[in-house]
């Protein structure tokens, strides 16, 4: 370059010096235009915002100075060089620290999806489960948490619904105490109207992210006057909605973002799946149970043999429903049979095992098989039962039926009480020094096993004596062995009460834990009554047709003691025709025996096992109308078995008129 250029050029750059930050202003803008993505980043568009301003002071100063063009170009190249590599650089970090945050992050969402699949659903109630989604979500990420479900899918309506859906709110939390936020009561039904965030949530199944309160406003949202950010994500299963979950911001500063919304999500299906467990295992629990207490009787039959108090519980919801069960058959001669079983398992087939059973029972009894007998037949019932579920696939899992039953027999009249079990836990007895023990059994195989014999022992008891029946379900425990169940049963037992009622909650709080036992437990207490020489006259009888006319004396001079002559004329008949079949078909000893109780018990004993049979005359037969004659005067008539013959009894009301039309017909 000559002299008067540079000179020039030198003027020209000391000039255009005087203006350098606007031409460092061009050259940003013109950067800004061409390469936007370098201002994005604050750090980075501060670093070339100096270095542009340091190249363009540099250029200028080197023309006023007279530097040679070529080396300002190389500068300059070499600048732009460094600028891009330190671009490049910072970039590079960017995209690092982008990567380790978002791995970090998806680190974070999976572990709180585990630990909400680990926390949420911990116990199969369904409140209980709905509050551990709301106490999760308060945990760091939301304000405040409400779950609502739809108050068809908790009454078991899984049909469709007409109108705006009802939802019930199941649970809520909160960070804040008292949180202005929350305007709807735990357990209240409310209406989520159509249109709003709840309502689309739960038409659609899609989750929906707001910003602000969202609306359009229903009853079942937060106030909303200081929320910023909410979160509506509905609670589906097996392709069905049960409700819908809000997580509300408005003490965190930070908006719910996507990556939030997903969050939410995935814990939601966690927690729509337990709650769904839940709900089913609630309505099976409540079926069965309602199956079960239907199978129980609802009243105990009237009898004076003994005063009866009896309780059932039904086990925790861990659990489920068992098989427990308790009867008491009034029997023939003012006797009563007690009945104690437990079926192996639970759940509704072991409830409707336990009706079978029951129904067998009192089947068996009618017949007045003694204990031993009647195990020994039940026991067939049960593995005939176990062979049909065998073939039957929807019970196939529950394996073989089992069950264990104790049944007893009380005598008011001789006050003994014949007792057999199978398999079952051993009865105890308070007598009347005070003392409870346990009566020592024969061990009788449990149910279903088929083979083994059944034993049955015979206890006197007297009056006033009280005999516990129950399930094992009362004497096991997790804190405790069986010995120190049966010590606290004992104690139980003899503590002071006002009512056989008293003693069995009394036995139950001592026994039991304050919440549901972790096992059914049913539990039977009788406090024997006797029916002494006031209300039983009893005569031997000899073979011989001629004791028919003394029989009928004997029994017309004790109705009159009883005052109850107005059964004189039934009840001479029935003795009649009984004695006179004892007479001709059984063999001797005969005994005659009249029971003064709730009805007259008319019963004549002979040597023979053979059994009588009711027929029908045919017109012109002489004889074969003598039983139908005492079918027709008795309410209740029959025979009973013993290992010494046989005893056939008939029943008569007090109320004779009322219960026999055939009188009328009979006196004409």
């Amino acid at each position: 370059m000559d002299f008067p250029a540079d000179s020039l050029v030198s003027r020209a750059a000391r000039e255009v010096s005087l203006r350098a930050d606007q031409l460092i202003h061009d050259v940003e803008r013109c950067l800004q235009r061409g390469v936007p993505e370098v201002w994005e980043d604050p750090d980075v568009a501060r670093m070339t915002a100096e270095n542009v301003t340091e190249h363009v002071l540099a250029a200028l100063a080197g023309l006023v100075h007279g530097t040679e063009p070529d080396r300002i170009g190389a500068a300059t190249r070499k600048l732009v060089a460094t600028m891009a590599g330190y671009v490049d650089r910072m970039s590079e970090q960017g995209v690092a620290v982008y990567g380790r945050e978002r791995d970090r992050r998806l680190q974070w969402r999976f572990s709180t999806v585990n630990e909400a699949g680990r926390r949420i659903g911990t116990t199969l109630d369904i409140a209980r489960t709905a509050q551990e989604l709301a106490d999760f979500g308060t945990e760091g990420f939301a304000d405040l948490v409400t779950v609502d479900l739809l108050d068809s899918v908790l009454r078991g309506d899984d049909g469709p619904v007409s109108g705006p859906p009802t939802l019930r709110r199941v649970a809520q939390r909160s960070v804040v105490e008292s949180d202005p936020e929350v305007t709807i009561r735990p357990e209240q039904l409310h209406v989520s109207p159509r249109g709003s965030p709840s309502a689309r949530a739960l038409d659609t199944g899609q989750p929906s992210r707001h910003t602000g309160p969202p609306g359009p406003r229903d009853a079942g949202d937060a106030d909303g006057h200081r929320t910023h950010s909410t979160l509506v994500v509905p609670l589906r299963t097996r392709d069905s909605t049960l409700g819908v979950a809000q997580f509300i911001r408005h003490r965190n500063p930070d908006p719910f973002d996507d990556e939030d919304l997903l969050l939410a999500q995935e814990i939601a299906a966690r927690a729509a799946m337990a709650v769904d467990n839940a709900r089913r295992y609630t309505h099976a629990r409540a079926t069965a149970l309602t199956l079960q207490r239907s199978l129980l009787p609802q009243h105990t039959a009237e009898q004076s043999a003994v005063e009866i108090a009896c309780r059932y519980l039904p086990a925790g919801v861990q659990a489920g429903v068992g098989g427990d069960w308790y009867d008491v058959i009034p029997l023939s001669g003012a006797r009563v049979a007690l009945v104690v079983g437990d079926v192996v398992g639970h759940g509704i087939h072991a409830a409707a095992t336990m009706g079978r059973l029951r129904t067998a029972v009192r089947t068996l009894a009618d017949i007045d098989l003694p204990p031993d007998e009647l195990l020994t037949h039940l026991d067939d019932v049960v593995i005939r039962l176990s062979a049909e579920a065998s073939k039957d696939p929807a019970v196939q899992e529950t394996g073989d039926i089992g069950a264990t039953c104790l049944y007893a027999v009380y005598d008011p009249v001789s006050r003994q009480c014949v007792l057999g079990r199978a398999g079952h836990v051993l009865p105890a007895v308070v007598g009347l020094d005070g003392t409870a023990d346990l009566l020592e059994l024969p061990p009788g195989p449990p149910l279903g096993l088929g083979g083994l014999p059944f034993e049955a022992a015979e206890f006197d008891l007297p009056e006033g004596s009280v005999l516990a029946l129950y399930t094992d379900g009362l004497i096991e425990g997790r804190d405790h062995d069986l010995e120190a169940g049966v010590a606290l049963l004992r104690q139980a037992l003899v503590q002071p009460a006002f009512s056989l009622q008293a003693t069995c909650d009394a036995v139950l709080e001592a026994l039991l834990p304050a919440d549901r036992p972790h096992d059914d437990v049913a539990l039977l207490l009788a406090r024997t009554h006797a029916l002494g020489a006031r209300h039983v006259a009893s005569w031997d009888l000899d073979a011989d047709p001629g004791c028919v006319s003394q029989a009928r004396s004997n029994v017309a001079r004790q109705l009159s003691v009883w005052g109850l002559e107005e059964l004189e004329f039934s009840t001479e008949l029935i003795v009649s025709e009984l004695v006179t079949n004892a007479i001709r078909y059984g063999r001797p000893p005969l005994h005659l025996r009249l029971i003064h109780d709730r009805a007259l018990v008319c019963e004549v004993a002979d040597a023979s096992s053979t059994t009588p049979h009711l027929r029908r005359a045919r017109t012109y037969d002489e004889g074969g109308r003598g039983l139908l004659l005492v079918a027709q005067f008795a309410e209740h008539w029959g025979t009973r078995h013993s290992r010494h013959g046989k005893t056939v009894w008939a029943e008569l009301s007090k109320d004779e008129s009322a219960k026999f039309p055939a009188w009328d017909a009979l006196q004409a």
